[in-house]
C-alpha cells in the first residue's frame, strides 16, 4: 500500500515539532540549573564575606557617672575578665596607694607613713619626709594635730602610653573628704593625680616585702584639684588642702 505523501510530511513535522519541544525543555533545564548554581555560589560568597566581616563591627556599650555633688563626668571602665594580669596588679596598686597615703588619721599615721616608704623610690621619700617633718609648718602632723581625719576614695584608674611606647603613667580620680574631730564631714573634694610607675627589684627588708611584696614604685605623684573643695552648710571656714608635688 502506497504511503500518503502529505501524512508523512505531517508526521515528520510532528516528530520535529516534538523534538524541538525535547531540546526547549533540555536547554530551559540547563540555564535553571546554572542560575541555580550562580544564587547558591553568591549566597556562599556573601555568607563568607559576612562572616569574614563580623568581627570589624561590635557594639562596647559603656556607662557614663556623674557625680551628684560635683557634677564631674567620667566613664566607668567595664571589666571583661581577660585582663591582662600586670595591669590588674598595678590598677590595685594605684588604689591601694592612693587610699593609704593620702588619708591621714594620727592613730594610725606612724604606721600609714612607713607604709607609703615602702612604695616610693629614693627620691621620693625625700620629699615624703619633708612633707610630714614636723618642722616644716604644714606636715599634716601639725595640720591635724586636733584629731581632724582625712579619708580618700579611688573612682577610676586610667592607664596611658608613651610616644615610644613605654606604659607608666595613670590618672588616678578621687575623692577626699575632711572630717572633724567629732566625726561630722567638713570638706568633700575632687583630686586627679598623675603618676608615674615601675616595678623594681624586690627589697630585701621583710617590712617593706610585707607592704609591697612586688617591688611596686611610685616615680612621681603629682595630685591636683579638680573642683574647689565643697564645705558642708554650718561649717567653719577651712583651708584648701593641697598636696606637695
Amino acid at each position: 500500500m502506497a504511503k500518503d505523501a502529505a501524512l508523512e510530511q505531517y508526521l515528520t513535522e510532528a516528530a520535529s515539532w516534538d523534538a524541538d519541544r525535547a531540546a526547549q525543555a533540555q536547554r530551559s533545564a540547563r540555564i535553571a540549573w546554572s542560575v541555580a548554581a550562580g544564587a547558591g555560589t553568591c549566597a556562599t560568597l556573601t555568607a563568607l564575606a559576612i562572616a569574614i566581616l563580623m568581627p570589624l563591627k561590635r557594639v562596647d556599650p559603656f556607662v557614663i557617672r556623674v557625680d551628684e555633688t560635683s557634677g564631674v563626668v567620667d566613664v566607668v571602665p567595664v571589666f571583661e575578665g581577660g585582663v591582662d594580669l600586670p595591669q590588674a596588679v598595678t590598677r590595685y596598686f594605684l588604689d591601694h596607694y592612693v587610699t593609704v597615703c593620702e588619708r591621714f588619721n594620727l592613730a594610725t599615721a606612724e604606721s600609714d607613713y612607713e607604709e607609703c616608704g615602702a612604695f616610693h623610690t629614693a627620691q621620693r621619700n625625700q620629699v615624703w619626709y619633708q612633707q610630714w617633718n614636723r618642722a616644716n609648718p604644714e606636715s599634716p602632723l601639725n595640720r591635724y594635730r586636733d584629731g581632724t581625719v582625712l579619708q580618700a576614695q579611688v573612682q577610676s584608674i586610667s592607664f596611658f602610653t608613651r610616644g615610644n611606647g613605654v606604659a607608666d603613667l595613670a590618672q588616678v580620680r578621687y575623692v577626699k573628704r575632711r572630717r572633724n574631730p567629732s566625726g561630722a564631714e567638713v570638706e568633700r573634694s575632687q583630686w586627679i593625680a598623675t603618676v608615674q610607675y615601675a616595678y623594681a627589684k624586690p627589697s630585701s627588708d621583710a617590712r617593706t616585702r610585707r607592704w609591697n611584696p612586688l617591688a611596686f614604685k611610685i616615680i612621681d605623684f603629682r595630685p591636683e584639684p579638680e573642683l574647689a573643695p565643697r564645705q558642708e552648710p554650718g561649717a567653719s571656714v577651712v583651708r584648701r588642702e593641697m598636696q606637695a608635688p
